[in-house]
C-alpha cells in the first residue's frame, strides 16, 4: 500500500515509490526536482535553527558508530 504525499514545489499529490522502481520522490517531476536544486544552490534555503555543540557532538557520535 502506498502513501500519497504532495510536492514541495507544486502540492501536486506525489506517491511514496515502492521498492525497485526509479522514482523522483518526494517531487511529482524533473522539472520540480530542478527547481529545488536551483533554490538550494541560489541560497534560498536555510537551516534557520543554531546547532548546540552538544548536537554536533551527538552527530559525531553516531557518524563514528
Amino acid at each position: 500500500m502506498s502513501q500519497t504525499h504532495n510536492c514541495p514545489i507544486c502540492h501536486k499529490a506525489v506517491e511514496s515509490p515502492v521498492a525497485g522502481t526509479p522514482s523522483r520522490f518526494p517531487f511529482c517531476s524533473e522539472r520540480c526536482r530542478q527547481i529545488d536544486l536551483l533554490r538550494w544552490s541560489k541560497g534560498q534555503y536555510a537551516i534557520v535553527e543554531p546547532v548546540r555543540p552538544e548536537q554536533l557532538l551527538e552527530q559525531t557520535e553516531l557518524d563514528e558508530s
